[in-house]
């Protein structure tokens, strides 16, 4: 399994963003990874702010860095202290997302930890802004938090393509929720499909395509679950037809599953060049946590 030995929580402040610091203060404890804190005043929001003083104050980033500093050490101590002896805090000025990536490449952080909302006002940690931002800057696996860390995550969903990413993506589940029933779900579907059906082929003809890829896919999930070292009772295994996207929500509802384990990009020829369809449509809809890897 890939340890988990640097953490990194990046935190607007919000109280939304409280729950991401939670979950990676929980982790970290479990795991024994040293875990640091990271703050970000952003230069957008700083600029504006300027544009708003008469007078504008010579010091004035720094004396928000200071009350930054002065807030993300009472946020370590109420909600860190509880799980772990000591965070790392970091604070620094400019790009959010650019601050973020560059800073876990310093730390060589093996996880990132991000709120799935931030502050209404900056709205530097909303899916959709600084969360896609920096998995387009980075390959390092990014967890975004949606729920309170009330205990370790019990139910992991899986999607998984058969790639090398798909492997590491069970080793990373069982690092980070070493307890969890983990189940794997693989949604297939025939090349052309639509374009072979107004062409004329039969829907027996169809069925029996859908079989041999049910069959292949079925044949290559036994392979995967061999090459994690698991045993077959040990997950749940789904294969299903269909867009991957809308399985992977209802198996998440159906399995109650809280956490999701997915790649950055998949093998579809229609994927996106630096963040796949499907993983930006499970980051936006899912309602449990996401945690997105890349690197093999």
């Amino acid at each position: 399994m890939t340890p988990i030995r640097t953490i990194l929580a990046a935190t607007d402040l919000s109280g939304p963003a409280r729950n991401a610091v939670v979950r990676a203060a929980s982790i970290a404890q479990h795991t024994g990874a040293q875990l640091t804190l990271q703050h970000v005043v952003s230069s957008g929001a700083l600029d504006s702010l300027r544009h708003l003083f008469a007078t504008q104050p010579d010091d004035l980033q720094q004396r928000l860095l200071d009350e930054a500093r002065d807030e993300v050490h009472a946020l370590a101590a109420e909600l860190c202290a509880p799980h772990v002896a000591s965070a790392d805090i970091h604070l620094s000025a400019g790009s959010v997302q650019t601050e973020i990536a560059s800073h876990a490449d310093a730390l060589d952080a093996d996880l990132l930890v991000l709120g799935a909302r931030g502050a209404s006002l900056v709205r530097d940690l909303m899916i959709g802004s600084t969360t896609e931002r920096v998995l387009r800057k980075t390959g390092r696996p990014l967890l975004v938090v949606r729920r309170g860390a009330r205990h370790g995550y019990r139910r992991v969903l899986i999607p998984v393509d058969f790639s090398p990413r798909s492997l590491k993506a069970i080793r990373v589940t069982r690092e980070l929720a070493p307890r969890a029933e983990i189940t794997l779900l693989h949604a297939f579907e025939v090349p052309f499909e639509g374009l072979l059906r107004h062409s004329g082929v039969s829907e027996e003809e169809l069925a029996s395509l859908h079989a041999n890829a049910r069959r292949e896919a079925s044949a290559q999930m036994a392979e995967l679950i061999a090459a994690a070292g698991l045993q077959d009772d040990a997950v749940q295994q789904v294969v299903v037809h269909g867009e991957p996207s809308v399985h992977i929500l209802d198996q998440e509802q159906l399995q109650g599953c809280e956490l999701i384990v997915i790649g950055k990009r998949g093998l579809g020829m229609l994927e996106e060049l630096l963040l796949g369809s499907v993983t930006k449509h499970i980051l936006t809809q899912a309602r449990g946590d996401v945690l997105v890897i890349d690197r093999v």
